[in-house]
């Protein structure tokens, strides 16, 4: 059992939702109202995956001169701006990335906080090895790396629980999968304050036309595994 699998708790299945486009804004009162519900023993642990319209998100780390862009230029690219309570600096949510919300209750007893940002990399780590893609990490960086070019941008909150000993995770993976999206979002940014190195996306690495629902799917799996769930569900959303 990992170092975070044990610290789950008593709960054994994962619930899983896939939804095709949810605003910035909503996806976080989402959020925030199921990780009161999983704090409360109402609801499974949940990993929320969707997608979003263009956005900016800026964490606790932000530096505001790393978006590039004035107000006008924002509005011209339909891209809006959030500063958010998650870790990290700026990232960019758009159509064509997953991005998902795991949120579980992790016990506070000897629990490596950093173990679980290892595990979330190690989801999607997994995953892409399914397709030959040799990914890994970055020892001064937070996400997943193919060469020197970003896949994965992570940033995540631990919410403290009201009534149990431990914290309910919030906030969590951005994974490109379509082609070019390294050259649409994030042109507008220096993502996560890092200069020196890229982005990258799945079709782009494989030359394939993986949809991001697909991902989904096959990403849940890897998660469940991951973090050890005796069961996992999905529930997929039709496009509005």
């Amino acid at each position: 059992m990992t170092d975070v699998a044990k610290h789950h708790g008593a709960r054994t299945t994962l619930e899983a939702r896939y939804i095709p486009l949810l605003d910035y804004a909503k996806a976080w009162d989402l959020q925030k109202s199921i990780v009161t519900q999983v704090d409360k023993e109402e609801r499974p642990e949940t990993l929320l995956l969707l997608q979003h319209p263009p956005t900016y998100t800026l964490g606790s780390d932000r530096h505001p001169e790393h978006l590039l862009l004035d107000e006008e230029q924002l509005k011209e690219r339909g891209i809006t701006v959030f500063e958010i309570d998650r870790g990290g600096d700026i990232t960019y949510h758009g159509p064509g990335q997953l991005v998902g919300y795991p949120l579980l209750f992790l016990q506070a007893e000897g629990l490596d906080l950093h173990g679980y940002l290892r595990s979330v990399e190690q989801v999607l780590i997994n995953w892409l090895a399914d397709y030959g893609i040799e990914a890994g990490r970055k020892p001064e960086y937070t996400g997943v790396w193919v060469g020197d070019e970003k896949i994965a941008a992570i940033g995540v909150k631990f919410n403290r629980s009201r009534g149990r000993k431990g914290f309910i995770t919030s906030h969590g993976f951005a994974l490109n999968i379509e082609s070019g999206i390294g050259q649409t979002g994030f042109s507008g940014i220096i993502p996560c304050g890092i200069e020196q190195y890229g982005v990258t996306s799945f079709n782009d690495l494989t030359g394939k036309n993986m949809t991001v629902a697909q991902a989904a799917r096959e990403i849940v799996p890897h998660f469940s595994s991951v973090f050890q769930y005796g069961r996992h569900t999905l529930v997929e959303e039709p496009a509005e």
